[in-house]
């Protein structure tokens, strides 16, 4: 930005900086959540270098720093999710119909812990799990069951699942064909970020580079059948939530892009095949302008890699295109209902860095799964933002800030320096092997940890502002019960369902697995077969083992 008096400007900005004010005689350090240091005051000269068309462009054109859509909210407002799931489908069933009729716009589905390790309901390792952080899905009587009364045409839906995501989706497309809805018409996202699983969530199952195979399949399948759903959620959200900086969650989690885009081309597709329908999952934490200058520089890094380093011709291939969830992990115990607030402005981080989607975490999800009032009210933060504070009304309202330009430049800096250390350790893949990534993660949650004892963070209600008020709070409860019921269900299935097209399906995956070909294909075969998520995930355990994490 060009200063007209560059003299002027110096002397007043010598005057002021010469004044005596008890701002300046404080030793106190400011930083963001993420310990980037803040200065006192921000004018032109921290964004001089600027190029408008360069560094920031119209909304909706190269490199959309300024937001991916030409008229972003004027157009269509973002798109509501409520993460959800919890106990039966029949159970999950009523929530999403609840959430819908309450004007949610999209689905987001939660799945319990047993099925995100691929283990079925009657397994010893899911006693004690079905159903409790989520919902339970064994087979595609489950899947039709979820989704009943549902037209799977009608909604986009998300489905926070990695290991297993190739059974989960070819369920759901599976689901859609009993709805006599094709594949071509489906709308959503499969999370399906394997690689951060490594580092962050942990819920892995084959190694890295098995893993990588199954998602350049789903990559090439989709492109050629399922073309309006997004292949990979490339998540930052996991990666902040295990301790990591902005910084390194907008680094990890774009440097994970890099490393599929690499894996699709490498397996011998065009990458204006496959890239169009990546999209990234975003956390949305507590430092305000922090949060949206990591959105508007994750955009510009993966427009200009995109475009300069892998040669994407479609402009589709050069949006970073991201759904957003307000931060877990910045939840209290203490107070409660405190998390109402804090959500209501990491939200409004969310939607002013641009989201397309977004999240509202319930105030109560510290303490259980969420119970229908909380629910609602995290629902009516998104509502109340887009239709009374006015903040949809323009496109980047701050954009042009001396603070938010500097700090998006700042982030995008220190996020090329994370590209190249990675690159220095081999690449993404050989990063997580030697443990690079975990460290810096696992550092940055002590350091912070460390801040909050010693009172440098503070969080209201857990290190200052405290009350020795117990919360009073309705829990939601999950009947033990239905585990029960659960695992009966999926035993009588078992005996029941067709078991001579049962051991065929499992065969030619086998095959396929152990082959070259494509194996989506023979996964929606097993499904439709009645084939048990973990049934499947066995036949593929045999040929690409299992992934044990080195210790550090």
């Amino acid at each position: 930005m060009k200063i007209r008096d560059k003299k002027l400007f110096e002397e007043e900005k010598r005057k002021y900086d010469n004044k005596e004010t008890p701002s300046r005689k404080t030793p106190e350090k400011f930083s963001t959540v993420s310990s980037e240091p803040i200065k006192e005051l921000y004018t032109p000269k921290d964004i001089e270098h600027l190029e408008y068309m360069k560094d920031l462009g119209f909304p909706g054109e190269y490199p959309y720093t300024r937001g991916v859509q030409t008229d972003m909210y004027r157009g269509r407002t973002w798109t509501m999710r409520q993460f959800a799931g919890f106990g039966t489908a029949e159970e999950s069933n009523q929530r999403y119909k609840y959430l819908l009729q309450g004007g949610g716009t999209g689905l987001s589905v939660a799945f319990d812990m047993p099925t995100i390790m691929g283990y079925d309901s009657d397994h010893p390792r899911s006693l004690g799990e079905v159903g409790r952080c989520g919902v339970a899905i064994d087979s595609l009587e489950d899947m039709v069951v979820l989704f009943d009364g549902i037209p799977l045409d009608k909604v986009s839906t998300s489905m926070t699942i990695n290991g297993p995501a190739v059974i989960l989706w070819a369920l759901y497309i599976a689901v859609g064909e009993r709805q006599g809805i094709s594949s071509e018409k489906l709308r959503g996202t499969i999370q399906n970020d394997i690689l951060k699983e490594y580092h962050a969530q942990k819920s892995f199952i084959f190694p890295p580079v098995q893993s990588m195979r199954i998602i350049t399949d789903i990559m090439e399948f989709a492109a050629d059948h399922v073309p309006k759903w997004n292949t990979i959620s490339i998540s930052g959200y996991h990666i902040r939530e295990a301790g990591s900086t902005a910084v390194q969650e907008l680094a990890f989690t774009l440097a994970d892009g890099f490393a599929y885009v690499e894996a699709g081309i490498a397996a011998g597709m065009d990458v204006d095949k496959f890239a169009p329908r990546l999209s990234f999952f975003f956390n949305s934490h507590n430092d305000f302008f922090e949060e949206i200058a990591k959105y508007r520089a994750a955009r510009r890094i993966w427009a200009r890699r995109m475009k300069e380093k892998y040669g994407a011709k479609n402009p589709r291939s050069w949006l970073l295109r991201f759904h957003t969830q307000t931060a877990g992990c910045s939840l209290t115990a203490q107070q409660p209902e405190n998390n109402i607030i804090r959500t209501a402005y990491q939200a409004l981080a969310a939607v002013l860095g641009g989201t397309q989607s977004l999240h509202t975490n319930s105030m109560d999800e510290v303490l259980a799964l969420p119970t229908e009032k909380a629910v609602t009210i995290a629902l009516r933060t998104q509502q109340i933002i887009a239709n009374e504070t006015g903040v949809a009304n323009t496109i980047d309202p701050l954009a042009g800030s001396y603070f938010v330009e500097s700090l998006t430049d700042t982030m995008e800096r220190r996020a090329e320096e994370y590209f190249r250390k990675i690159d220095d350790s081999g690449g993404m893949l050989a990063a997580i092997d030697n443990g690079f990534i975990r460290r810096e993660i696992e550092s940055s949650a002590y350091r912070y940890q460390r801040q909050l004892e010693k009172k440098e963070k503070i969080v209201v209600g857990v290190n200052e502002y405290r009350t020795n008020d117990e919360p009073d709070l309705e829990i939601l409860k999950v009947d033990s019960e239905l585990e029960r019921k659960q695992a009966a269900r999926v035993k009588k299935l078992r005996e029941e369902r067709d078991n001579g097209a049962v051991r065929k399906a499992l065969k030619e995956l086998n095959d396929a697995a152990r082959g070259n070909d494509n194996i989506v294909p023979r996964v929606l075969n097993a499904v439709k077969a009645l084939c048990t998520e973990g049934e499947i995930i066995g036949e593929l355990k045999k040929v690409f083992g299992e992934y044990r994490e080195p210790a550090i």
